[in-house]
């Protein structure tokens, strides 16, 4: 009987614990093609699951997106086998991209699952920024 209590309370305890304990939140779910064919082209995501990372051991030579409307939602010319792309260009929602590695063209699907925040522009440092006079030099000759 004390085993059957200690087991409740283990099971009840894990369950409140699971809704308190929460890993770091994933930007990105990355929905790989596992073709045989395009097994030549790595793709994955990075750590923090906000930028996209391309490897091959042949030329990629664009990667696109295209939309529900058939539209192409971005157009990148890559030409490298090595290609880095953030995810924070791009909306919350399901993306279908298209790697186009001559000829072939694989095609996997990337769901951004919540908004990436965007890169802070750099502010200029305008109080350090001293105007300053010419220092006029004098030019002799020397013979």
């Amino acid at each position: 009987m004390k085993n059957l209590i200690r087991i409740c309370l283990l099971i009840i305890l894990i369950f409140l614990l699971s809704f308190s304990l929460k890993a770091q939140e994933h930007y990105a779910k990355l929905e790989k093609n596992r073709n045989i064919q395009a097994k030549g082209l790595i793709h994955q995501l990075n750590a923090t699951k906000d930028t996209l990372i391309l490897k091959s051991d042949t030329k990629i030579n664009y990667l696109y997106s295209i939309n529900k409307d058939y539209g192409r939602d971005f157009d990148v010319y890559v030409d490298t086998t090595y290609f880095e792309l953030p995810l924070n260009k791009l909306p919350k929602g399901k993306h279908v991209l298209v790697a186009v590695q001559s000829p072939k063209r694989i095609v996997f699907v990337v769901r951004i699952l919540k908004d990436i925040p965007k890169d802070l522009p750099e502010q200029e440092i305008s109080e350090d920024i001293v105007a300053t006079e010419p220092v006029k030099v004098a030019v002799t000759e020397n013979n």
